[in-house]
């Protein structure tokens, strides 16, 4: 399976520090995570999702990266109570019991978010994102329609 993730160059890492600061949808506060999108796509439309419509003044140094596992994730069942949702995705972290769990996105349901637990004893076995530069300017800057 092919782990997809959009970021910017600092935080290039594995090791879910972000999530850990300020929590995500799935994961309270105080524990790390590492958010994979199951397609190139999704990971890209979740980062333009929070950044202004103009794309003044964004970031420059986004990277669009990837990483292959063998690994299946478990299914953590959707629930739309956000409470429950973060009580779902901590017991999964607690647990230990598993390297990957899938999510269904917000952005766009019918595509699945991968959280990975940096904590797992298999978390070395994900090999370190292969990147390529990307660019939101260049990526929306389309030429007019012909009429």
């Amino acid at each position: 399976m092919r782990l997809w993730r959009l970021v910017r160059q600092p935080f290039l890492a594995l090791d879910g520090s972000g999530a850990e600061l300020s929590g995500a949808r799935w994961t309270s506060p105080g524990r790390p995570v590492v958010h994979f999108a199951s397609e190139a796509a999704l990971a890209v439309l979740i980062v333009l999702r929070y950044l202004p419509r103009d794309l003044q003044g964004i970031d420059q140094d986004y990277l669009l990266g990837w990483t292959q596992t063998e690994e299946e994730p478990e299914e953590i069942p959707f629930t739309p109570d956000p409470v429950e949702k973060r009580a779902r995705g901590d017991d999964w972290l607690s647990s230990n019991r598993s390297l990957l769990a899938c999510v269904p996105s917000a952005v766009l349901p019918e595509a699945s978010l991968i959280l990975m637990n940096p904590r797992h004893p298999q978390a070395g076995s994900i090999a370190p994102l292969s990147v390529r530069p990307f660019s939101f300017e260049q990526c929306l800057d389309l030429p007019p329609l012909p009429d």
